[in-house]
Order: structure tokens, then sequence, then C-alpha cells
């Protein structure tokens, strides 16, 4: 705000204060931070993140305009016709957050949404009428300075004097109202989203309505933000475990980028036009999401039939995009998403809610008897090994791969490729967000689905941009198909992979390679009349499968679209996630249910240091098992417990110098080795002789409370690597799966180790000479044990035992027997 109220004042007429470049850029790096920072903290609310982050889209926008305007891209007499669609949108996206604001009584964003609202309205009319509205433009963005200024001093104020000395306005909320916004889901992401959406609408608009002559190259920043955004909502939406919104609004990102790349085009007097079957199967995937989509509310369902008949002008009109009747769809959205946008913000400010419908689909479906809805709830999407912090993005990827598959069903020709609308549909839908449902799959421990999102989507961003970007050109040959046989290489194992899944993905995998052999046979110049088109139909629709039965399967327990059984079943890796248990360590109930050690199960386990092969010591068949599975015949194992206490059975055996070195060193990654006469206590019978060796034994107390809650429910625990012998060290809990898949009851899951590292080994056998020596040093340096251990002789020549013996020495000798 200061930038644009300095340059506001400073510039006349005649001559800008900031050159057009060097304000573009800066508002471009303001925008980030912005985006950046209030997407990392915690202490804001939800309509203060909306705020900024719909404010961060405005100065994206304007300064990737402000950009072109100075590289000469965009005329100066053009700037007005570039900027007022964009601030148009802003203006009233701003308005109507600072109308919540004053619902929730926040004068600070109320004050900060409307001025930089009255600040863009006056940018329009300075652009209209030259020589007004600079100084107002400035006098505005003063207003918000000023507010800024004193929001950012009072929290600052707060921070220092920890919270005693607090402005009027700028206190931070409390965590009681954090956590009860949060439970609202990702309504800001929402209200972000339809925003952007808002800002396409009036772009597309304002042509329709004579605003702007017609779309162009100027209206490309404001176009590519809004799908910019709306990735990156999108992202935020599988955060937030919204996986029908993220679908929604990666669809919306298509047509922003898509309209952006047809305003860029006309830059070079090309319009391009649409191919009919892309929109019209976009229309019927729009259709079901809508469909579905009424589970949450039923408004949300009707905002996205917008979406369906937009879909349907873009078929019905060939010029798509620059013609009157897609044009009037936009506008009609322009208000469904300026409605929507109100009534989202609102509910989120406002105790009082506006009615939407949210639970007419459950009790529509609750009068079917032969359909049983499946409770949403955070355990909905459940990784499928272990902690995730992400929604299933299955629906998204296949829905990407039916609008790829399409798109290039349209017949090119001998024609330039750019006048026909097939590139953003093929490198933004089978390629970017195939991409990012790719990732989302590899953070959830989907391994092979994300193996195959990431391989087709790079395969349909390659292939879009070198056969419908103007680089494939006439070029046949050799150089083109290598790259191809490549692909088709990694296809092959892909499609040996999907054996040991089901039906359905063997399938999918090989009709993808098929058409792997159609871009083949084109590269050669060899491709059969007709072959390329059916093939990618028959993809598509084995893609249109997938994403019918993940969006059905995801909203109904019964019944459930079938994927098929494994073609080729195995008993231990890859025998799918019923093997064994996988349950989130950061649960109190997943030890619980892990504790089935205690019937004689084996599990894996997180550490402080790496995961761990665990069985529980008063189950010496369980110690067995561990012992023979893991192969460890030449390593004993070692004995853990989750504190001193757990010894006490055999305290008396110990030593007092040991026991409070035990007290003073644990819990850590530090494990001692010490005498074992007394191990039979513990009712490990015959499988004794597997943990330690005939003269000692290696015992240790985590520093890890996951580890130290289930010892404390098992009892002490006989513990081995989590790793086959000769094998590194395992760090991941899908490691252990792959590993000991087939070989434990259970895997409690923490993602990666905190450590690499394996702990320290002391030995402790000889300790009552005073001497401890070293078998391994990890984790906690040799300097740091030494440290401790003289610490505990210091205080024992001083007299100064642990407690426990104390206790003992006032004893009687036979009570002390």
């Amino acid at each position: 705000s200061l930038l644009l109220l300095v340059n506001g004042y400073g510039s006349t007429p005649e001559k800008d204060l900031v050159p057009h470049t060097a304000l573009g850029i800066l508002l471009l790096i303001t925008a980030a931070l912005l985006a950046y920072s209030i997407r990392h903290s915690l202490s804001h609310g939800r309509l203060f993140s909306t705020l900024c982050l719909t404010v961060s889209a405005l100065w994206c926008g304007s300064g990737l305009v402000y950009i072109l305007g100075g590289q000469r891209v965009i005329q100066p007499t053009q700037l007005r016709f570039a900027f007022v669609p964009g601030l148009a949108a802003f203006i009233l996206a701003l308005l109507i957050i600072g109308i919540a604001a004053v619902v929730a009584k926040k004068a600070v964003l109320f004050l900060i949404a409307v001025g930089i609202s009255l600040a863009s309205a006056h940018q329009i009319a300075g652009l209209t009428a030259v020589g007004f509205g600079l100084y107002a433009t400035a006098a505005n963005y003063f207003l918000v300075c000023l507010v800024c200024l004193y929001f950012g001093s009072g929290r600052l104020l707060s921070v220092i004097t920890h919270g005693k000395v607090e402005l009027p306005g700028t206190g931070a909320k409390k965590k009681a109202e954090l956590k009860a916004e949060q439970n609202q889901g990702c309504n800001d992401a929402v209200s972000v989203s339809l925003a952007m959406n808002l800002l396409s609408a009036s772009v597309l608009a304002c042509p329709l309505l004579g605003v702007v002559p017609e779309l162009s190259v100027g209206h490309v920043p404001w176009l590519w933000t809004a799908g910019v955004f709306q990735l990156g909502m999108c992202i935020l939406f599988y955060r937030g475990m919204d996986m029908l919104a993220a679908t929604f609004y990666g669809f919306t990102s298509l047509f922003a980028f898509a309209e952006g790349y047809s305003a860029l085009l006309s830059f070079y007097s090309i319009r391009p036009y649409s191919p009919v079957p892309f929109p019209v199967v976009f229309s019927v995937l729009f259709f079901i999401l809508a469909l579905f989509s009424t589970q949450k509310d039923l408004l949300e369902g009707f905002y996205q039939l917008f979406f369906v008949a937009y879909s349907i002008a873009l078929a019905a009109q060939p010029q798509g995009f620059f013609q009157a009747g897609t044009q009037g769809v936009q506008a009609a959205i322009f208000v469904a998403s300026a409605c929507m946008l109100l009534i989202t913000t609102f509910n989120m400010a406002s105790s009082t809610k506006i009615p939407t419908g949210q639970s007419c689909f459950k009790a529509l479906v609750g009068r079917m008897q032969s359909v049983t809805l499946r409770a949403h709830d955070k355990e909905l999407h459940t990784p499928y090994l272990g902690y995730s912090k992400y929604a299933d993005a299955e629906v998204l990827g296949h829905a990407s791969n039916v609008l790829a598959t399409f798109a290039i069903t349209a017949t090119v020709g001998s024609q330039n490729p750019l006048f026909v609308l097939i590139l953003p549909w093929v490198v933004m839908a089978g390629g970017a967000l195939e991409l990012l449902c790719g990732a989302v799959a590899f953070a959830r421990g989907k391994t092979f689905e994300s193996t195959v999102f990431i391989l087709y989507g790079v395969m349909w961003t390659v292939w879009g941009l070198t056969r419908y970007g103007g680089l494939y050109g006439e070029t046949r040959g050799l150089n083109i198909a290598v790259g191809i046989i490549t692909f088709l290489v990694f296809n092959i194992l892909v499609t040996a992979a999907a054996l040991f899944m089901n039906v359905a993905w063997f399938v999918y995998a090989f009709t993808f390679h098929l058409i792997l052999i159609s871009f083949l046979l084109d590269a050669m110049g060899s491709l059969p009349y007709g072959y390329d088109i059916g093939v990618t139909i028959i993809f598509g629709l084995v893609s249109f499968y997938f994403f019918l039965a993940h969006i059905f399967n995801s909203t109904f327990k019964s019944p459930q679209i079938p994927l098929g059984n494994p073609i080729i079943k195995l008993t231990g890796a890859g025998g799918g996630a019923a093997v064994c248990p996988h349950l989130p360590a950061r649960k109190a109930t997943s030890v619980l249910q892990i504790a089935i050690m205690k019937n004689g199960g084996i599990c894996g386990m997180p550490t402080d240091t790496v995961y761990v092969l665990v069985a529980a010591c008063n189950r010496p068949d369980a110690v067995i098992k561990a012992y023979v599975k893991k192969q460890a015949e030449d390593r004993p194992m070692s004995m853990w417990i989750s504190s001193v206490k757990q010894l006490e059975p055999v305290r008396h055996l110990l030593s007092p110098l040991l026991l409070d070195f035990m007290e003073a060193a644990w819990p850590s990654s530090i494990s001692m080795v010490i005498p074992r006469p007394w191990m039979e206590i513990f009712g490990l019978g015959d499988a004794a002789k597997h943990i330690g060796t005939p003269q000692s034994i290696a015992i240790r107390n985590p520093d890890c409370s996951v580890a130290t809650h289930l010892i404390g429910l098992v009892g002490p625990i006989a513990v081995t690597s989590a790793n086959p012998t000769g094998e590194a060290d395992t760090t991941h809990h899908n490691q252990v799966y792959a590993k000991l898949g087939n070989k434990v009851d259970g895997v409690l899951c923490d993602g990666p180790s905190p450590e690499n590292i394996a702990s320290t080994v002391v030995d402790c056998t000889k300790i009552e000479t005073g001497q401890i020596g070293f078998f391994r040093v990890g984790l906690i340096p040799k300097s740091k044990v030494l440290q401790i251990f003289e610490e505990v002789q210091r205080r024992h020549r001083q007299g100064q035992t642990n407690p426990a013996f104390q206790y003992d020495m006032e004893l009687p000798l036979t009570e002390r027997d």
C-alpha cells in the first residue's frame, strides 16, 4: 500500500514516478510474500486469511499487467482495457469481504478491505478520465497504510510485552477461537477460490457488456493469476480433507488457463476454435461432480451446474471464449460467484447462518434401503500407509486423464496446431493437475498410484508441448521416437506392477500403452487411420470408469463399484493393506490397537532414532517369532523399558551406581550393555537366549512418547532393527511394510524417522570399577555420555545415592532379601 501510495502521489498523467516494470516486479514480490506469510501463520482467522490472499491475487495480477505495459506488450492506450475487468472483480470481492468483516465486528479488516476496494475503484476512474483518480487512489492507500501500521504495531507490542499490553482490535485470537474456526473446514480457501471464479468471469463478461473491445493479451495476467491461485487452493483443499472442492476448483483452474491461452494467441491474431468432444466430456464430469457435491450442500451443487452450462456453450460455439454465448454464461457465473462469495463469507463470519441445504442429501439417501452413505469424518481419508495430511486425489487424477485423452481426439490435420484449442487441455489437465495428484498420492503412501500419475503427467506434458505447441512441425523419424520408446519401457513396468493391484488398474495401464504406441507410430509417420482416436477413446472410457468408481465409493459405503481382484496375488509386500494394520502413531487409539503384542503379536514401531521390530518380553513365542522373522541369527535382540521403574523386580540385583546412571541418562538414545543373570524374571523362558549374549544384554529407555506409551501398556519389550540382517536401517514406515509386510502383525506409522543415526551403545558391565566403554558411538556423542557418568560418580563420592537404594538400606535384612 505504501508503494502504491507514493506512486499515486508522485505520478502525473504524463509521467509515472515508478516505472511500470519496476512497479510490477515489486507488486509481485509483495504478493508472494503476503500469500506465503498468511499460509504459514497460525494466529490469524479465516476472514483475515481470505482478505490477505485476495489482496495478494489483486497485486499479483496488477503487477503482471504493469510488467506487460512496461515492456510495451500492452500499449499505454490499452492499459485501461487491461486493468478494468480485473479491478472490477476485486472491487466487488473486497466489498463483500468488508461486509463480512462488519458482521464479524472486525473493524481493522473492514477498513483494509474497503480501503483497497475504493482505491481500485478510483484507479479505474483514473484510467477512464486522464488526470482523475490518482490522488484519490493514493488517499485510500494512505488509509490502508495507517490501519496496517496500527495493527502491526499493536501485534508487535503484544509480542514484546508477552500479551500484557494490547492495542484495541489487535489481539491475537485465542486457541479456542482458532479451533472453532478450524472446525469450519476450508471456508477461507472456498472464499478465495470463489473470488478467482469472479475474476475470470469478469474478464470474459466485459467484452460482452462493451466495457472492453475484446479479449486480449492484457487479460492474460488476470486469467492466469486466477488459475494459479485456484491450483494453490486445490492443495489447501486436499490438506483440509475436502476432495470434492479440490476436484471442482481444479476443474475451474483449467478454464482460467485455457481462457488465458486463447487471449495470449490473440496477440498473434489467432483465435483458436474449440473442438466439440472435449467440452461435452467436461460438461459430463462437471454434472457428475455437481451431483455428488450436493452431499455438502445443495447450493454448492447448484452453483456447479453453471459450469455445466459453460462447457455446453463452449461445445456449441466454435470460437468459444470469443463468442457472445460463452461470454453470456460467464456473466451469469459472475453473478452466481458473487452471491456464493457473499453467503460463504457471511456464514464464516457470523454465528447466524444462511441456509444452504446441508442435510438434504443425507436425508434423501437415508430413505433408500439399498444404499448406505459413508460417514464423512476425519477417518474418511485415512492414508493407505500411515500418517498423511492430504485427502485422496485419485478422483481428480483420473478425471485429468479423461480430459487429456478426449482433448487429443480432435483432428489437427495439416493446419497449424495452435489454431485448435488442445494445448492447454493436454498440458494443464493431463500434465499439471496429474502431477499435483501424483504428489498428493505419494504423500499418502500410495506408491503405485503416484508413479502412474507422475509418469503419465510427464508424458502428457511432453507430448502436448511437442505435438500441439508447434514444436513438432513436419519432423518425423527415430530421433522423435526414442523418447516415446523410453516411456513405453517405463509403462511396461507399470503394467506389470498393475497385475498385483487389480484388474481395472491392469486394463488402465495396458490401454495407455496402446496410446503410447499410437504416439510412436505418429512419430515414425506410420500411424494407421483412426487407430489413435480409437485407443484414446478406449483409455478415456477406462479413466472415466475409475473417476466414477472413486467418487462413488468415497460417497457410499455400499454398494461399491468394483475394480476387480489382483491378477497375481502376493502374500508379502504388495499383498495389500490388509496384510497388517498400519496405524498413525500420533493417535493414542492406534497405540492401544497395536498393543496386540500382549497376545503374542509383533509390530514395527517408530523411535527416537530408526524404526524397530518389537515383541513383548512376557510372550516368549512372540520374541522367538520376531527373532526368526527378522533373520537375525547373528544379531541378538535388546530389551527396552518405558522407565527405570519397570526394573523394580530386579533392582536388588543392580548396583546403585548403575541405577543412578540409568536415571541420569534416560530417556535417551543411549543403550546400556549390562550383566544378564536376572533375565528370566520377565517371563522370557526359552526365548531369553535370543536377547543379548550369555554374559550381557543391551537395555534402553527410548526418548520417544509413542514407544514409551506402548511399552507402558505391554511391559518390557524385546527389540531388533526393522530390516533383514545386512540391509540398511529402516527410516520410514513404508520401508517396514516393504521389507517385513507379511512378517509383522501391525505397524505404527509416523513418516520419516527423526534421526537416521542409531543409538549410542555403552558398555556398563564393569561400571562398579568406575569405568565404562563404548561399543558404538551414535546419536549421543561420547563426550555427553562421559559427562553424565562423571556427574553420577561425583554424587556417589559425596554420598548421594539413588533414593530407591536408600530405602533398601533402611529395611531389615530379611525384608531386603
